[in-house]
């Protein structure tokens, strides 16, 4: 992991608020040039500081939200098995938990067909052994 400085957590803290801010713009507001900041923002992106940019939409999307708990077998590592579920579309977090179940997937998609793939494609992965799925009736925030 990289260290970060002040500056860095400043321009995290900008783009998260806006990942679409112009790199001229954001430059200004961190007091460095255009140019140090790309390669700032280049860096934290290979170092998977920042993972990826994402949109939130203004608008209610129809989607349903799933909670898939997973066992894996013991010859393979939990945290194996977590990096390969977070890779697949669908998946919004991933966590390695203690208790019957190795890891649980927080799953989303527009309908039931969906997250059914979503769940046959957590089943693939070598290494799970078997999965239990919650859909989520309300969210309560």
């Amino acid at each position: 992991m990289i260290k970060l400085d002040d500056i860095d957590r400043r321009i995290i803290e900008i783009l998260k608020s806006n990942s679409r801010i112009k790199y001229t713009v954001l430059a200004r507001k961190v007091g460095l040039t255009e140019g140090a900041v790309r390669r700032r923002v280049d860096k934290l992106l290979k170092n998977r500081v920042i993972k990826r940019f994402t949109i939130e939409l203004g608008y209610p999307q129809p989607t349903l939200k799933a909670l898939v708990l997973v066992s894996t077998k013991t010859a393979y590592p939990s945290s194996t098995v977590s990096e390969l579920i977070k890779r697949l579309e669908g998946v919004q977090a991933v966590y390695e938990v203690s208790g019957q179940y190795d890891v649980v997937a927080v799953i989303e998609g527009r309908d039931v067909s969906y997250l059914n793939n979503c769940i046959d494609e957590i089943r693939k992965i070598e290494g799970v052994e078997s999965t239990n799925t919650l859909i989520v009736l309300r969210e309560t925030i």
